[in-house]
């Protein structure tokens, strides 16, 4: 995997820190500056008159948690190196310099660095006469006969209901109490499809491929369990069905969704929907998420944090804060989409059978679908990597008219017209509109009588005239011009499906692409790589070999 280019790899946590504060949209971060090896991140208006709330840990978990520093939640941040817990003395310079008579709490995850270190600088702060108190959080349930449960994603919770008690002007023993009732109720369990990786390490892939890890920890640790791919719904339900297990179904409750550093915001909305959308969810009132809260460097996953609702826990999830990490909670409601009338038109036509047009139609339909992801993976090379899915999704819809008798196969005009049109709707990007406009075009000239050779050839014309390609461009024209053109020249299919090989194997040797998303690479990225589109025409023209 490529690896991240640092300045100096001891100040990797240090540089990252003076980002953050640069980027703070509160400008309510600073540093507390007593050694260079003492990474603390405070408030910039703390004063002291009210309980300090002080938690941290091993870096690698951004946002957390100087992410969740300001007015409502945290008084600051003691950052160790990458997963790494910080030392007894920074732990110590932080409870000294940021705790007045009102005490102090800390907030650690249930991990040995973490206890030791925070554990005994409280030791040593009491001593000193500071009043100090220490929550130790352990939501993580993937390990159920482990009597030292890891503090994961819930840790956030903690932050938000302890610091609106503590911002209320509440004592020490108030804001302690609240933080240990969260702990007790809440719940923590993670999935990924592959593990993190540290910067400047090489990581092996623990994960296989197409499978999931369930209950991995924070830092890599492996899961409970590796089981086989399932859909996103499966693997929502079987989170959902662990976090409220032992919990009481029918308790008011909120989900928070953490992404844990590798997943997409589409992939997140995804698991958001199937969350919610849950039967096993019918008690959650407020959403937290979809966001990266407590991550773990770039592992491709997310966890799912459920905690039973009391009026305290919900009053101190909905108060508002300063801090840029915290994502505002939002009351869980059921969708009421806007109702409109659909305005566009639709073809009218009348379905019939023809056994060999409908042979060569899911000839063409299937080769797109089988071909999918080999068209992606050539196209992650030149372009965006969507070209066979864009393909595949435009087959199966026509494949399934098709095997539904949905279609008129026994007029090429209006078939023509109908596969134009449904392609228009779910073939997405240029492709899908370009070959709209090919088949509509064509349809149009079949409609005027043309032979179907001629009619294909003026589809061409509108496709080049709309799309702005020719010939030469290094687009899927390439391909589909030179069978065309044999067609017209009275070719036998065979002798058709060879030019479109040969029309897409020369867009190898184009280091120069002058329409599409390879336009914009240089000569570097298109040397020796065939255009997916050229190669998806001459794979469908290659199939028709056996049906003509």
């Amino acid at each position: 995997m490529a690896k991240f280019m640092m300045n100096k790899k001891e100040d990797l946590v240090a540089d990252a820190l003076d980002g953050i504060i640069y980027a703070n949209p509160w400008r309510n971060l600073v540093r507390l500056d007593v050694d260079p090896w003492i990474r603390i991140v405070m408030r910039n208006d703390w004063d002291k008159k009210k309980v300090a709330l002080i938690s941290g840990g091993g870096s690698g978990h951004e946002p957390a948690h100087v992410g969740f520093i300001g007015k409502g939640m945290l008084t600051a941040a003691v950052c160790g190196d990458l997963f790494a817990s910080p030392s007894v003395e920074a732990v110590y310079n932080a409870i000294v310099n940021l705790t007045g008579e009102a005490g102090c709490l800390l907030i650690v995850k249930n991990y040995t660095g973490d206890r030791l270190n925070f554990g005994l600088a409280a030791e040593k702060a009491r001593k000193a006469g500071f009043d100090v108190s220490m929550v130790i959080v352990g939501d993580d349930i993937a390990l159920p006969d482990n009597p030292q449960p890891r503090g994961v994603a819930g840790t956030l919770l903690v932050h938000k209901i302890a610091g609106f008690v503590a911002e209320r002007g509440d004592d020490l023993a108030a804001v302690t109490k609240a933080a240990e009732a969260a702990n007790q109720a809440m719940s923590t369990m993670g999935v990924a499809m592959s593990s993190c990786h540290l910067p400047g390490e090489d990581t092996d892939e623990r994960v296989p491929e197409g499978s999931v890890e369930m209950g991995l920890g924070i830092h890599g640790e492996p899961g409970v369990e590796v089981i086989k791919s399932q859909s996103s719904q499966q693997i929502a339900k079987q989170l959902l069905e662990n976090v409220l297990q032992n919990r009481d179904a029918d308790k008011p409750r909120v989900l928070l969704v953490n992404n844990l550093g590798g997943m997409s915001a589409l992939e997140m909305n995804l698991v958001t929907r199937d969350l919610i959308e849950s039967p096993l969810s019918n008690s959650v009132q407020y959403l937290i998420g979809p966001a990266a809260m407590m991550t773990a460097l770039d592992m491709k996953g997310y966890s799912v944090t459920s905690l039973e609702l009391s009026p305290l826990f919900e009053e101190a999830i909905c108060a508002p804060v300063e801090a840029a990490g915290w994502c505002k909670a939002v009351k869980v409601e059921a969708l009421k989409p806007h109702k409109a009338e659909k305005q566009a038109s639709e073809i009218a036509f009348e379905a019939s059978e023809n056994a060999h047009v409908a042979r060569i139609l899911s000839a063409v339909c299937d080769t797109l679908i089988k071909n999918e992801s080999d068209l992606n993976k050539l196209d992650a090379q030149v372009g965006d990597g969507d070209t066979g899915s864009t393909f595949a999704a435009g087959a199966r819809h026509i494949l399934d008219e098709c095997k539904e008798q949905h279609l008129p196969l026994n007029t090429l005009p209006d078939l023509f017209a109908v596969i134009g049109e449904r392609l228009a709707k779910v073939m997405g990007g240029s492709s899908g509109v370009l070959m709209a406009i090919f088949f509509t075009a064509a349809g149009q000239q079949l409609a005027e009588g043309r032979a179907l050779a001629e009619a294909l050839q003026k589809g061409l014309e509108k496709m080049k005239h709309y799309g702005g390609a020719q010939l030469g461009d290094r687009t899927l024209i390439d391909a589909l011009q030179p069978a065309i053109e044999a067609m017209i020249a009275g070719k036998d299919f065979n002798a058709v499906a060879d030019a479109a090989h040969k029309g897409a194997e020369n867009t190898a040797s184009m280091t120069k692409a002058k329409a599409g998303r390879s336009s914009y690479l240089n000569s570097d990225n298109l040397k020796d790589v065939q255009d997916p589109g050229a190669v998806a025409i001459a794979r469908v023209f290659a199939a028709l070999k056996t049906v003509n």
